[in-house]
């Protein structure tokens, strides 16, 4: 990291004391772009935490949660905060995929096709309620979650970078929907539901309210050039060999145990080691420690595992399964620089 902008900070570790050097100027946007967040989604810290965690980590998120909770209003919320490009799309099962990836339109002034952009080439995209798209639809967004660019008409077609793709479905209301297939829920580095708030959060969140939405109040306190620099001073952040072991035990041992028909792939692997160096930053620190890793554990891998179907009792979920894979795995006990 940049010695100009450095930081030490002292952290208590295991009874002793750790000078941590972390960027001084990346935490202080970050914690704006926080606090901006938290002006509006009252009570979720630690879910805006692992939002944050997604987009400095370059990854997708899922919001699976009842209608009502804020998804809409956290992603909007995160875009306001960035002076970036912001597009949402309302899924439905009439829309198509060139009404999100874009379509080629013959110019006739100049005798060719020109590429006309969907709403996907933008920074941050919404697509709301997405399992409400057909299948045929929702395919059109994997080359754009993992290649980060559209192909048409056998051109490709670079997205804005940096590039990332929020999308919320309602886990209650199945009729007309599509379930999403295992090789897009495998594209989202993390799933994750914001729940109801306390009886005084809500009771604050009607005062906040009563001038109007306070999200249409934001101003951007970032920009995409800040956000893209943080994300790679993300993969400087210290993982020591024992930690990569430790995640890698957890994740293969997720296609080992007795109850799972899939477990998670080595793409998440990679989504895996990124996340928790964002989120150990978004802590201050440059090191990963295996709380890191137990507390992310359950968001990036719970949605890549396939149960049994016979294994689909006695209240078997993939949240049991990552517990008890928690409990047999050795935790490293040295993890310093």
């Amino acid at each position: 990291m940049n010695g100009a902008q450095i930081l030490y900070v002292t952290f208590l570790l295991s009874g002793g004391e750790y000078d941590v050097p972390v960027n001084e100027q990346s935490l202080r946007t970050m914690s704006a772009v926080k606090s901006n967040l938290e002006s509006c989604i009252l009570g979720k810290s630690f879910e805006i935490n692992l939002l944050l965690t997604a987009l400095l980590a370059g990854g997708h998120v899922l919001i699976e949660d009842v209608p009502g909770t804020g998804k809409t209003q956290l992603i909007k919320a995160m875009a306001r905060s960035m002076s970036g490009e912001y597009r949402r799309i309302q899924c439905n099962p009439d829309i198509l995929p060139s009404d999100i990836t874009g379509v080629s339109v013959f110019h006739p002034h100049e005798e060719r096709f020109v590429f006309r952009p969907g709403p996907v080439m933008t920074n941050i995209l919404l697509a709301d309620e997405i399992n409400r798209a057909t299948t045929k639809t929702q395919s059109a967004l994997l080359e754009v979650m993992e290649e980060r660019n559209v192909t048409a008409d056998g051109f490709t077609h670079e997205l804005p970078h940096p590039f990332m793709l929020c999308a919320t479905q309602n886990p209650i209301d199945f009729e007309g929907t599509y379930i999403l297939p295992e090789a897009q829920l495998d594209r989202f580095m993390m799933k994750i539901a914001i729940g109801y708030p306390d009886a005084a959060t809500e009771k604050n969140m009607l005062h906040s309210h009563s001038l109007g939405q306070p999200v249409d109040q934001l101003q951007p306190v970032a920009t995409m050039e800040e956000i893209a620099a943080i994300q790679l001073q993300i993969r400087e952040v210290h993982m020591t060999e024992a930690l990569t072991d430790y995640l890698l035990f957890i994740v293969r041992r997720t296609r080992e145990h007795e109850a799972v028909l899939l477990g998670a792939s080595p793409r998440a692997s990679i989504a895996f080691t990124l996340a928790v160096k964002a989120y150990a930053f978004l802590q201050g620190r440059d090191y990963v420690l295996p709380d890191d890793i137990k507390i992310l554990a359950p968001y990036v891998l719970g949605h890549r595992i396939l149960l049994r179907p016979e294994t689909r009792v006695d209240n078997m979920n993939s949240g049991v399964v990552l517990q008890r894979i928690l409990q047999q795995a050795s935790v490293p006990v040295s993890v310093g620089r």
